[in-house]
């Protein structure tokens, strides 16, 4: 333990202590949660930001939208609007936050929501006259006012929650004994060759309930960059002169990915505002060159800057093994679920 978390480390005693009473209340049923007639899944993490929450609301949407009418209910962090929003043709990055509006601009097909109410949230989305027949709550794991039917709990490969401590000391919201409450476990960001013993390992140190499973996911790269115009392949962007930028809570692997020797990066906070002198710092930084960003910086730049010049590289979420496995405990859930009661 370095010597800032041993300053903190008290006040972390005190944060985990409040937490862990909240969570006896509600599991008491002192505190009440309200649970909902259809399916509700929530995925969330017990640290704060990069776990690759984003990715699996992508990859549940892709597994279920084909079949069942989704919507995703999300607080839409950092948005200029209030209260209940349903996404339309009117709504932006300002309105709805960046995440939902990226869901909005992926998938017409589904209903995007924010409200930092999650209870108003769902019940607004039911009274729709195209009411939902599956709800994914974005980053909800702790939203412990709504009783999801099943809860998938997120944690990095380099950035164990079983390594961590609780705020501010580390950067856990509530306590390790919180992911008793998940009915998976998915470890996010894996390098693609991880072993079957090394997930064993991982395994071990979680030591997950008897009820749950631990799967493996890695991130997967698009093999184009796109721009609102075109896009391009991966090949005619080695040795040019590139400009990478990136306002997302952990950057290192998409700058390692993309940069080479002739590379410029550019960083700011997660889900930065970019106001007009940020726009003016990066064309200056990018000159003439072409400016790759991640999706969710992509919504937020869009329009900003140079439409010839913004492109992003698209990511999703690869299960390194027993993908059908994983699929098949959601879709029976989906199934076979009239509720979450």
């Amino acid at each position: 333990m370095n010597f800032l978390r041993k300053i903190l480390f008290p006040f972390a005693v005190l944060y985990g202590f409040v937490t862990s009473v909240r969570n006896i209340l509600f599991d008491k049923g002192i505190l009440k949660s309200v649970a909902f007639d259809l399916p509700v899944i929530a995925v969330g993490n017990l640290s704060v930001g990069g776990t690759g929450k984003t990715p699996q609301i992508e990859y549940l949407i892709r597994l279920l939208s084909e079949n069942h009418k989704i919507s995703t209910l999300s607080r839409g962090y950092k948005r200029k609007s209030e209260g209940f929003v349903l996404a339309d043709a009117t709504s932006d990055a300002g309105i709805l936050g960046d995440e939902p509006y990226q869901f909005y601009q992926k998938f017409p097909s589904i209903q995007v929501a924010v409200d930092a109410n999650r209870i108003n949230g769902i019940t607004q989305l039911l009274s729709q006259d195209n009411a939902p027949e599956v709800i994914l709550l974005d980053d909800a794991f702790q939203h412990r006012k709504v009783k999801a039917g099943f809860y998938i709990l997120l944690t990095a490969y380099n950035d164990l929650y079983c390594d961590d401590l609780i705020l501010p000391a580390g950067n856990l919201r509530e306590s390790r004994s919180g992911a008793d409450r998940a009915d998976v476990i998915v470890v996010t960001k894996c390098p693609p060759q991880l072993s079957a013993k090394q997930q064993d390992a991982i395994k071990f140190r979680l030591k997950p309930a008897k009820h749950q499973q631990v799967f493996f996911t890695c991130i997967e790269y698009d093999g184009c960059v796109y721009s609102e115009e075109k896009q391009l392949l991966m090949e005619e962007l080695a040795g040019a002169d590139k400009l990478l930028l990136a306002g997302i809570a952990k950057p290192e692997p998409f700058f390692e990915y993309l940069q080479d020797a002739k590379t410029e990066t550019l960083v700011f906070p997660d889900h930065h505002d970019f106001t007009q002198r940020d726009i003016e710092a990066i064309k200056t930084k990018a000159k003439n060159n072409i400016i790759i960003t991640t999706e969710k910086d992509f919504v937020r730049l869009k329009g900003k800057l140079p439409k010839e010049q913004l492109f992003y590289l698209p990511i999703k979420s690869s299960f390194l093994n027993d993908s059908a496995v994983f699929d098949k405990i959601i879709l029976n859930y989906v199934g076979t679920s009239t509720g979450n009661r």
